[in-house]
């Protein structure tokens, strides 16, 4: 019962937050330079629109209203499910992101699962070999991974593995798993560096602990005193790291989507700023962030998860 109060709790205190990011989607549209009235005339062909054209077009967008009751009619329409229609091409720009999400999220999915097996593997391996070679060498891989523009080492790993070796596809998801494997790691390559110099230096302070020392005593392997003992009381700020990456993989997946040609939420939202298409990046805005939001949740579910040591108190952990 404590646990779903916890998550009751945690989803009321969703609210304001959910609140908060239409606000700033509906003001991001309103606030970019430029008028979206001549852009939507424009691209109906009127190429020198008059001041009645342009009166009659906010009429007509809703644009002649206080700011007020705009974010008020766009917040009622967001509930119910529309997002409004591309200034673009007039479709429905609801329709046109949930058809491009899931392969925004296949994409930072399998760039999350690259960095949480290469950077916490690699930070485990770094701790257990601690003053070693071995420990040497992977901290300055992480360091070169730390310093390498993602777009730049996107367009290396196409050169050598799409178009020199041709072991992976240059564009497109339509040869499955293989046709992520380039995307994913140019996309996590700098999360991979700080996951695994973060888990390295949270599993060797956890090694200087008491508890360690009794572990040590009773005999137990060093395996088993990494693995079992110090990394897992190390997993929470493993987690609030992971989950704050993931935030920034998707954001981040805009670039390499277009690198990649890749039909997901980054490419349509890039078309839409070239076009200042406003509707389609106050829509981009507002499922990015509630997304966000959400794995924040989740985040914190996991925390009950990983440290027992953690409790329910008045709802908060």
């Amino acid at each position: 019962m404590a646990i779903l109060r916890y998550i009751a709790r945690r989803l009321v205190m969703l609210i304001p937050v959910l609140l908060g990011i239409t606000l700033a989607a509906f003001l991001l549209g309103h606030l970019a330079p430029g008028d979206p009235v001549d852009d939507v005339l424009f691209s109906l062909g009127v190429e020198f629109p008059t001041e009645t054209d342009r009166a009659e077009m906010r009429e007509q967008l809703g644009l002649d209203k206080p700011l007020p009751v705009q974010y008020l009619c766009w917040l009622g329409n967001v509930l119910r499910g529309d997002l409004g229609r591309s200034y673009a091409n007039n479709r429905e720009i609801a329709g046109e992101l949930l058809r491009r999400l899931p392969v925004t999220l296949e994409v930072s999915l399998a760039a999350l699962l690259v960095a949480v097996v290469f950077g916490v593997g690699g930070g485990v391996v770094m701790a257990a070999f601690h003053g070693t070679w071995v420990d040497s060498l992977l901290k300055g891989i992480s360091t070169l991974l730390l310093s390498v523009p993602g777009f730049w080492l996107a367009l290396f790993l196409i050169t050598v593995f799409a178009e020199q070796l041709g072991w992976l596809p240059t564009s497109g998801l339509d040869r499955g798993i293989a046709s992520l494997i380039l995307p994913a790691v140019a996309l996590s390559a700098a999360n991979i560096g700080s996951t695994s110099r973060v888990t390295r230096g949270n599993i060797i302070q956890q090694l200087g602990e008491q508890y360690i020392v009794v572990a040590n005593a009773k005999g137990l392997s060093q395996k088993a005193v990494v693995l079992g003992h110090a990394f897992r009381n190390s997993l929470v700020p493993i987690i609030t790291l992971i989950g704050n990456y993931f935030g920034g993989i998707l954001g981040g997946s805009t670039i390499i989507e277009q690198i990649f040609a890749i039909p997901g939420l980054g490419s349509y939202v890039l078309a839409a700023i070239h076009n200042r298409d406003y509707p389609v990046i106050q829509g981009y805005v507002l499922i990015t962030g509630a997304t966000f939001v959400l794995i924040t949740l989740v985040i914190d579910l996991l925390y009950l998860a990983a440290d027992p040591k953690i409790r329910i108190q008045g709802g908060e952990a």
